[in-house]
């Protein structure tokens, strides 16, 4: 079950990953950031977006519901409260074929024991 990525996405996530408070608190090395991006362009679909969908107040999660459309995703897993507690998202998600669960609900879904 291979995930889906989009150009914006990655952007994102290399941000994220590179500022300060998240470096410093998981250690992380900028080939650490080139290793994740490699391995996700490899192990990913990189699926082209317009950033024609406006459902969400926020428009970086708008880029998410749209990479999760146009990569016919089936999950958007997810802690974001502007995805997983909107009625009008989850509904047009639903639409799509597309469901929203946690981290830990997708675990579950898959059968994967956290205990040890």
């Amino acid at each position: 079950m291979p995930g889906s990525h989009s150009p914006p996405l990655l952007e994102e996530l290399i941000d994220v990953l590179q500022r300060p408070r998240i470096k410093d608190k998981y250690q992380i090395r900028p080939e650490d950031i080139e290793e994740l991006v490699v391995l996700m362009e490899d192990k990913c679909k990189i699926v082209m977006i317009m950033e024609e969908i406006t459902i969400c107040r926020d428009k970086d999660d708008n880029r998410v519901i749209e990479t999760a459309i146009t990569g016919c995703a089936q999950y958007i897993v997810t802690r974001d409260d502007d995805i997983k507690r909107d009625k009008t998202v989850i509904d047009f998600l639903a639409q799509h074929g597309i469901r929203v669960a946690t981290i830990g609900n997708f675990i579950q879904y898959l059968g994967i024991s956290t205990k040890t």
